[in-house]
């Protein structure tokens, strides 16, 4: 059996962009529009244009400069947000409008206040009404989560006669465990009968956002969203990098996106820069010490051989080479090593002191600084 193709949206610039401090400029939205789009993301959420003019301006400048990934637009269920979703995608070579109702019982109940039967009848008015202006309709299930899978299913089912292309089923407040996000994905698919591609979008509040991604892949999703760092809502979005990488190294054989991993790292820096939003150090795959090792062992591995400590080299996502890093776990074999970059060969016993005068050093030091080394010479 071939390759399958995962299609990513990436939705950075409009649910990433509401982590709160994470706001950005027109000017950022578009740039970064521009790199998800060489990065080769499906499909850019460009915002949510009834949320004031930045969001639209954004959105109307990124549907007129972005010609080979389609471009999404946000809206509720109501006349307002879809008709401005609208004239912000004019100019897109590929225009999505994405609209959306709650359906858990809890929304309708206390947000909304309304009955499963109106939610059913608003979205699909909302639907026929954003066929309207273009053939590429997203329809998503707010808090799907939470929600009743019988009353999922005939909600999917109303809304692709009426027009959807997509239906999105988000898991809005990480509420899922991955054999229940499958679960769900299966029971969606198999509602969406083929007629439908079927997307997933889930939050990080348990930290369990890649792994409900990649078990609604396993059980039928064909897109995914994601964010840049998995920035997004509270504890954030399924990261693109977390996800692009898994399939690179672990489903290829299954599973194919259009995303040149080799941008990663790059498009990383310029989310982290835009929106605020520091990458933790240990953030998997664009971390500053996802490609770095501190340990003795692990730097002594390294050395004969990469793939002992990494399984995939960083040039895979773009990623600067950490290598050894001089700590207090470092043993001899990362400090002869880092002297022999500066020129330095030392005889067995010269050694054998300079190495234990480094140790103590080092015992002050979280990570110890280079001057430090070069002074470490004296003790030969």
């Amino acid at each position: 059996m071939g390759q399958e193709k995962i299609f990513i949206l990436d939705t950075t610039l409009r649910d990433g962009e509401q982590a709160p401090g994470a706001a950005m400029n027109v000017h950022e939205k578009v740039a970064i529009a521009k790199a998800l789009e060489r990065l080769g993301v499906d499909c850019i959420e460009a915002g949510f244009p009834v949320a004031g003019e930045v969001d639209f301006e954004a959105a109307r400048q990124i549907a007129a400069s972005v010609r080979n990934s389609a471009v999404s637009a946000f809206a509720r269920a109501v006349q307002k947000d879809i008709d401005l979703a609208a004239q912000a995608l004019k100019k897109a070579a590929r225009p999505r409008i994405h609209t959306f109702i709650a359906t858990s019982d809890l929304h309708l109940s206390h947000k909304l206040k309304i009955s499963r039967e109106a939610a059913m009848q608003k979205a699909v008015w909302a639907v026929r009404y954003a066929r309207r202006f273009g053939p590429e309709v997203q329809f998503s299930f707010e808090d799907a989560g939470r929600s009743d899978f019988g009353f999922l299913k005939q909600m999917i089912d109303a809304v692709i006669k009426a027009g959807a292309t997509v239906v999105n089923i988000p898991d809005t407040v990480g509420w899922q465990l991955p054999h229940e996000s499958a679960a769900m994905i299966a029971a969606a698919v198999e509602a969406a009968e083929g007629r439908a591609i079927v997307s997933a979008h889930v939050h990080d509040d348990l930290g369990l956002a890649t792994a409900n991604t990649l078990a609604a892949i396993e059980a039928g999703a064909r897109q995914v969203e994601t964010t840049i760092n998995g920035i997004g809502e509270r504890a954030g979005n399924a990261p693109l990098e977390e996800i692009a990488a898994v399939i690179a190294t672990r489903l290829a054989d299954r599973y194919v996106t259009g995303i040149d991993t080799r941008l990663i790292c790059a498009v990383s820096e310029q989310v982290s820069r835009a929106s605020g939003m520091r990458v933790a150090p240990n953030k998997a795959v664009v971390g500053q010490n996802a490609f770095s090792h501190g340990s003795g062992i692990h730097q002594d591995g390294m050395a004969k051989a990469a793939g002992t400590y990494e399984i995939f080299s960083p040039e895979l996502v773009g990623a600067t080479p950490g290598g050894s890093v001089l700590t207090r776990h470092s043993g001899g074999r990362a400090v002869a090593d880092a002297l022999k970059q500066k020129g330095i060969e030392l005889e067995a016993a010269a050694f054998e002191r300079v190495f234990a005068a480094y140790k103590q050093v080092a015992q002050r030091h979280k990570i110890v600084p280079p001057g430090e080394l070069a002074r470490l010479i004296q003790y030969q």
